[in-house]
């Protein structure tokens, strides 16, 4: 398996620190508000990533934490007149329900900053023991210069950073012993969300956050950093330096990042007006459209949204669920074991298999793995009728299930049945219940049940849930 990696800016063999395992960190959104569809690429991306680890019998350590104290959360608590703790719990509960819509998997550990912050002071008081890190009027600085290998993920030069991007200057740069030295630790200001230090009162910055949640939950070395190419400099840059002075030895092996998303063919943003969120595509799509739209380009390829592109990714989508329908619905017809000649026309799958394998293989290229699956559609779509055997459309739809699910691609979910549904259907069932007639009481249970609802007869009446 090959990935392209930052570091080396080429393609390598994928070679984990422990066979069998794979360590991976994922840098997760800073919630202050609904997530946009530029957030939705990397937790997509990635997320197939995982599941393809998985498929091939890795066993994935994933985490992606949420930046739960930042200047925009503080921002958005004092303009809505409640504490930043509130701000980041609502739209941690929002972003979870747009990663469900979006079929993203729950990280094996969702870190939240505000909860790591000891472990945070202890790795700054490892670097300022060392050297790397000194402190001034309470604010805590990183030592660039200190670190010998700083630039090598970027391939920035020190020198011309220092003479060309003077954004990166941040507040105090008096204080600093050199302009490009961050920030560590800074004091709190009034109003503000803090916390105790031998330094001040205050909080973390940024980038030493997802250095201690990384070494935390997967190790002092993972086998994967991903996020954003906008998160390559200066905030992976910044946790290479830190962990790797506080750790003494390489923090990732491979780091992978996605191309940006442009709306329309221009950059997103608030003030052109293109600025657009999870949640509003979820209005006029499923979001099954919007993850398949983002997986039909290569995640290091810059990507482009519009509604011309969404419609096209939502009828390609219909095509592979269709072809899944299709079968189910001759299944219900058919019946017995597969004669030699199915058995001949299931061995011709394993083309397609191999196919969405080598282009998986050859770094995560997702556009080329969908070409597999759509050439699987229109075989399936080919050999499957009337007079095929049971056994043959189930394997047909199991080969077609296995390769969409690395992909994140539901063909097999049950109907979302509506709440007034389900309760409608519990009245008629109790009333069937009053009359004694038990078998239209079952019927209607399993009926539910088909559709993932359990009902449990309690004393205070029937309560149901989603399984």
């Amino acid at each position: 398996m090959k990935l392209y990696n930052t570091l080396s800016k080429k393609k390598e063999e994928f070679v984990p620190l422990e066979e069998g395992k794979v360590r991976m960190y994922v840098c997760g959104p800073t919630v202050y508000n609904f997530i946009h569809i530029g957030n939705a690429r990397p937790m997509i991306v990635f997320d197939t990533v995982r599941r393809y680890f998985e498929y091939k019998g890795y066993d994935v350590n994933y985490v992606s934490n949420f930046t739960d104290v930042d200047d925009k959360i503080i921002n958005k608590a004092i303009e809505e007149g409640v504490t930043a703790d509130e701000i980041s719990k609502r739209y941690i509960a929002e972003c979870k329900k747009d990663m469900e819509g979006m079929n993203v998997k729950p990280a094996t550990t969702h870190p939240l900053a505000t909860e790591e912050i000891s472990g945070m002071i202890a790795m700054i008081e490892t670097l300022v023991k060392k050297g790397y890190a000194y402190e001034k009027n309470g604010t805590v600085y990183f030592r660039i210069r200190r670190f010998k290998d700083y630039g090598k993920l970027s391939h920035k030069n020190l020198d011309d950073l220092r003479s060309g991007e003077r954004s990166l200057l941040v507040s105090g740069e008096d204080e600093k012993e050199d302009p490009l030295d961050f920030v560590l630790w800074k004091p709190k200001k009034e109003g503000e969300p803090f916390w105790e230090s031998p330094w001040s009162d205050g909080r973390p910055g940024w980038h030493i956050e997802c250095s201690e949640m990384s070494k935390k939950y997967l190790g002092e070395q993972i086998d994967i950093h991903a996020g954003g190419e906008d998160l390559v400099f200066p905030h992976h840059e910044n946790e290479i330096a830190q962990s790797e002075a506080a750790n003494g030895k390489e923090f990732a092996k491979y780091w992978l990042h996605n191309a940006f998303l442009n709306i329309d063919n221009r950059k997103m943003s608030k003030s052109l007006g293109n600025f657009r969120t999870v949640r509003e595509i979820s209005e006029q799509y499923d979001l099954q459209a919007l993850r398949f739209f983002m997986l039909g380009a290569h995640y290091r390829s810059p990507l482009n949204f519009s509604a011309e592109l969404m419609e096209a990714s939502k009828s390609g989508l219909e095509r592979i669920v269709n072809a899944a329908d299709n079968l189910k619905f001759l299944m219900k017809h058919a019946d017995g074991n597969m004669t030699a000649e199915e058995e001949a026309l299931l061995t011709g799958t394993d083309k397609f298999v191999k196919d969405f394998e080598g282009a998986m293989e050859d770094d995560f290229n997702t556009a080329d793995a969908v070409a597999a699956v759509f050439d699987l559609v229109k075989y399936c779509n080919t050999h499957a009728a009337q007079k095929s055997s049971g056994e043959f459309l189930e394997k047909l739809l199991g080969v077609l299930v296995k390769l969409t699910d690395v992909l994140g691609i539901l063909v097999d979910k049950k109907e979302e049945i509506l709440e007034e549904d389900i309760e409608r259907l519990i009245e008629e069932r109790k009333a069937a219940r009053k009359a004694k007639d038990f078998a239209r009481a079952d019927a209607i249970r399993a009926e539910l049940l088909e559709k993932g609802i359990i009902l449990e007869d309690t004393r205070e009446g029937v309560k149901w849930k989603r399984a």
